[in-house]
């Protein structure tokens, strides 16, 4: 399939999760002190050498004397520029106090560079509109998973997402639909049903384990639609309504298996070591045993996973996006354990919500998406 990053055709409707629907930057700070090299398009580029120039801008009073930008032929094709840093990390317009973004408390939201504009912001634009669901690396969208004011569902017109020219996964009208299973496509009226379905098992599950398990066995009946059997949305809406119970693991070695996979997606210059050693001991004394206080979190990070999956459309059928679904769990059961293992505690709250961040920072910063999808994609083979 011929998708493309960063170009926006569609304007249409705007959707995201309930749980995301009011989502606001809090000031936490993380994006802009992670390290990252954030480029930056040429407009915004000469906007900002322009108002440094003319003294509206000026970077933080702890990078004074460092250059704002870093220009290099060897940078992106479509990147004019990447902001400079200071030795700890932290974008020069980063400002330690009041953890604001200079660009943004002094020239406005448009003045941004996409990347600062949008994250952590992960959208899929198809002629459905536009579906946007959060890196839960941002701390403030992983505090999002514990709230209980809203119900689980898709909602229309987000008032935090206004339609716009998200930065994300384009899918051209004349590009495919996500595949049902290898050779099988669906159709776009057929994958918002699926979606839909998947939310609405997460929003009735009484744990994740159970969610995964239903839409395991659901993906499994679905895969053999025909298109003689009448439209794939009537398919979808004739799967049982029944939850089936799933049950939680017991030992991390399973999920241990996901984790190097997902690492193998990584890039050889940022794949960050394993650090497996006492995973396994941890998740047994002080995971496990908590692990059944929080299946609200638990089974709205599956939905999240599940909407506006960029795996959809990279990979090659229903199976392996519930494949997909799987490892992320997976994922949160490692960095739970590795939370549990440092700290030589039990799991609370706050070191759920840092397994969340941590497992987003692996699936969706720092592995090839691409690649993900190819791994994940054995499942077809089942």
């Amino acid at each position: 399939m011929d998708m493309h990053l960063n170009e926006k055709r569609h304007l249409g409707k705007v959707r995201a999760l309930s749980i995301h629907a009011d989502y606001r930057c809090k000031h936490s700070g993380v994006c802009c002190t992670m390290d990252w090299d954030v480029p930056m398009e040429l407009r915004v580029y000469r906007s900002l050498q322009e108002a440094v120039s003319a003294g509206r801008l000026k970077t933080s009073a702890a990078a004074v004397g460092l250059e704002p930008f870093v220009v290099d032929p060897a940078l992106p094709e479509d990147a004019a520029a990447i902001f400079e840093r200071r030795e700890s990390g932290a974008c020069v317009f980063f400002e330690e106090d009041s953890r604001l973004c200079i660009v943004h408390r002094d020239l406005g939201e448009e003045a941004l560079a996409t990347t600062c504009r949008t994250f952590p912001r992960l959208s899929v634009d198809d002629a459905r509109g536009t579906s946007i669901t959060l890196s839960h690396f941002c701390p403030t969208a992983a505090s999002l998973l514990f709230r209980d004011d809203v119900p689980l569902e898709i909602v229309e017109s987000p008032p935090a997402f206004p339609r716009a020219d998200y930065d994300g996964l384009a899918v051209a009208p004349d590009d495919l639909p996500p595949l049902l299973r290898p050779n099988v496509l669906m159709d776009l009226d057929g994958y918002a049903a699926w979606e839909r379905h998947m939310v609405a098992v997460c929003a009735a599950a009484p744990d994740a384990e159970s969610a995964l398990a239903t839409i395991g066995l659901d993906a499994l009946s679905l895969r053999s639609w025909t298109g003689g059997a009448g439209a794939l949305a009537a398919a979808v809406a004739r799967l049982p309504h029944d939850i089936v119970r799933g049950a939680a693991h017991e030992s991390l070695a399973i999920s241990l298996a996901a984790y190097r996979e997902a690492l193998q997606c990584v890039s050889d210059e940022m794949r960050p070591d394993p650090d497996e050693a006492g995973l396994e001991a941890a998740f047994a004394t002080h995971v496990a045993p908590e692990w059944h206080r929080f299946p609200r979190p638990l089974t709205r990070y599956v939905a999240a996973k599940a909407f506006a999956s960029w795996t959809a459309y990279q990979g090659r059928g229903v199976a392996t996006i519930v494949r997909g679904l799987e490892a992320a769990f997976a994922l949160v059961r490692v960095e739970a354990a590795r939370q549990c293992r440092d700290a030589g505690a039990p799991l609370d709250a706050e070191r759920l919500k840092q397994a969340f961040r941590q497992a987003d920072f692996i699936l969706n910063h720092l592995a090839i998406g691409e690649e993900l999808a190819e791994a994940w994609s054995s499942a077809e083979r089942s």
